[in-house]
């Protein structure tokens, strides 16, 4: 398929579908119209994902398409019974849209953590000038593991959830920037490799291991998340596509804000892990098993079913799930 040319082809239906999905009323020859459009728009965007894939145009549509469905189908009477719609289809698409930008930074990530931490564990004068020698001795033999057990472990818990899901809303928000993402991925890659070069340094790398892993395997994967989320924005922003810069913006910075609240409560669960699970006094292949869970319960949640929603249509937009919300206060 030439996408440009099919694109060319359908381009005033497309954005005549949008036209009628923007309406709040309809007379009965626009009502018609309207289901009409969303059903040649669906057979379109099957074609176009069938043979060309993810593409900007085939978002566009979808986005077309769930507002038009919504207008036809109506909102329940219960605001809340669309947050089982949030979870099941708009979060996991948003998640599934953004996953090759999530590995490619965290292949990042552990690059320059890797890089930074054998620098430092190499060389001793490195190490000299993170500070004196009872100084870093005090940080691998005793404040590194006392840092999760200092304080009662549900205030910590609700203290690193909170500063992680303030980091991570800050990714998506200032992702149009193009600078603070990468800034986040430097200091976050710099700041586990200092903390890693030390305790090899010291002989303590199997410690390092133990208490990082159990909860930042989904911490960190997160925080990965989110910043994909805020390099897609930005590159909407510099690579529009066949739609405007103001459109390519909006469309995205609603759809990929939904990363940022699901977020939300992904790194409430790592936060109890790192507040009751990272501290125990548990066997390390117990803490392993069940940091290694969560990853795993996540990565299905974002690949798997992500794919499915996705497959099925939805790319994560916040507008349907807005609209429907003020339809029912409204009515």
């Amino acid at each position: 398929m030439d996408l440009d040319a099919y694109s060319a082809a359908h381009r005033e239906e497309w954005d005549r579908l949008d036209q009628l999905g923007r309406q709040r009323f309809f007379s009965g020859a626009q009502s018609d119209e309207l289901i009409d459009r969303y059903q040649s728009g669906a057979t379109q965007l099957s074609a176009i994902k069938t043979t060309a894939g993810s593409t900007l145009v085939g978002d566009r549509l979808s986005v077309s398409l769930s507002r038009a469905r919504l207008r036809f189908t109506g909102a329940s009477a219960n605001v809340l019974s669309l947050v089982p719609r949030f979870f099941v289809l708009s979060l996991p698409a948003a998640l599934y849209r953004i996953r090759w930008v999530t590995l490619a930074v965290a292949v990042v990530t552990v690059i320059i953590a890797t890089l930074y931490g054998v620098w430092i564990a190499g060389n001793p004068q490195v190490i000299a000038n993170l500070g004196t020698d009872a100084q870093i001795r005090q940080y691998v033999e005793q404040d590194f593991v006392a840092y999760y057990s200092n304080n009662p472990a549900a205030s910590f818990a609700g203290q690193v959830w909170t500063n992680n899901a303030w980091i991570a809303a800050q990714c998506v928000a200032f992702g149009i920037t193009g600078l603070w993402v990468p800034y986040v991925i430097l200091m976050n890659a710099q700041g586990i490799g200092q903390a890693g070069g030390m305790m090899f340094a010291y002989g303590k790398g199997d410690v390092f291991f133990e208490y990082i892993l159990p909860h930042g395997m989904l911490e960190l994967t997160a925080v990965f998340v989110a910043a994909a989320a805020g390099l897609k924005i930005f590159w909407a922003w510099i690579a529009p596509g066949a739609r405007t810069r103001g459109q390519a913006l909006a469309e995205d910075g609603r759809a990929l804000f939904t990363v940022a609240i699901g977020l939300v409560f992904v790194l409430f669960v790592s936060g109890l892990v790192e507040g009751f699970v990272t501290p125990a006094p548990w066997p390390w292949a117990v803490k392993m098993l069940i940091g290694g869970a969560a990853l795993a319960a996540f990565l299905v949640y974002m690949i798997w079913w992500g794919g499915k929603a996705y497959r099925s249509g939805e790319t994560g937009d916040l507008d349907e799930f807005a609209a429907g919300a003020k339809r029912i206060v409204a009515g």
